[in-house]
């Protein structure tokens, strides 16, 4: 067997699969950008935690907000009688913009990136195959909504823990459960969160697939999701709603009812798979036919 056939062989490896997702996931995650995005993102927590403490120390309600609407993120009200709820807070506060923004910049830069810094062809030369680099972005990009979400969540526990007390959980539905399966909610609410960022993953990734120009294709994805939630706050285009990314992400405070609501959760679901299916499909077609010059 030549060396030639031979490194296609080792390419088709599982294992070597797996080494160049986890050398895609180290870079990415060792990146400055990457820290400064997640720095952001544990900031928000803090922000919203140290405003409810100087508003309630004033004598203050600690706001209106509620699962259903009011003033500041949804659960803002309860932050001030369990901490833990600050992390519902947070989750509510950085999911409209924050979230899906850093999610954007990493999908839009995922091949783009690779393209406008001349490492693309190099990558595909490993031999890594087209399909399978780019699974291995998506793959990557799903690791980081992940890491973002827990990010929130971790800073927003953190906090709550130390400047509120914590304890049973009161749930929309108005029964109690205890401080235990209150995180378990917590975390489970962290990951409906990151699925809900799949679909919004998949068509960043199609966009990166589209240019040669990182900065331009993080433009135009956080573009998209900019035009995507003004069109979904527009009444008048309810009958176009349940089909946009973003409609059912606030669905994950379903998972603090007794018992859990999982209608507008599995909404959610199968409409984050149908956008990963088409975007996911459009993206393979874009790139394994696209002319790598780069």
């Amino acid at each position: 067997m030549s060396q030639a056939e031979a490194e296609q062989v080792r390419s088709r490896s599982p294992l070597w699969t797996l080494g160049l997702l986890r050398s895609e996931i180290a870079t990415l995650l060792r990146r400055h950008r990457t820290f400064a995005l997640l720095g952001v993102l544990a900031a928000v927590p803090v922000l919203i935690g140290i405003a409810v403490r100087i508003e309630t120390g004033d004598g203050g309600g600690g706001g209106a907000g509620g699962p259903d609407g009011g003033a500041g993120p949804a659960f803002l009200a309860q932050v001030t009688n369990n901490g833990l709820f600050l992390v519902f807070a947070a989750l509510a506060a950085t999911l409209p913009v924050f979230l899906p923004m850093a999610v954007g910049v990493v999908a839009g830069d995922a091949v783009a990136g690779e393209a406008s810094s001349g490492t693309l062809r190099y990558l595909l030369v490993a031999p890594a195959g087209r399909t399978r680099l780019l699974l291995v972005k998506y793959a990557s990009v799903l690791v980081f909504c992940l890491v973002a979400t827990l990010v929130v969540a971790a800073s927003a526990l953190a906090v709550g823990a130390l400047l509120f007390p914590v304890g049973e959980v009161t749930t929309i539905s108005g029964t109690r459960i205890g401080f235990g399966e209150g995180l378990v909610r917590a975390a489970l609410t962290a990951l409906v969160v990151a699925v809900s960022l799949t679909g919004f993953a998949a068509l960043g990734l199609f966009v990166s697939t589209l240019t040669g120009s990182g900065i331009g294709a993080m433009a135009a994805t956080v573009g998209l999701l900019i035009t995507v939630q003004i069109l979904d706050s527009i009444p008048q285009l309810s009958g176009a709603h349940p089909y946009l990314f973003s409609h059912y992400w606030m669905s994950f405070a379903d998972v603090l009812r007794e018992p859990v609501h999982w209608d507008d959760l599995i909404k959610n679901f199968q409409l984050q798979g149908l956008y990963v299916a088409v975007f996911g499909s459009a993206a393979w077609a874009r790139f394994t036919a696209k002319d790598i010059t780069a």
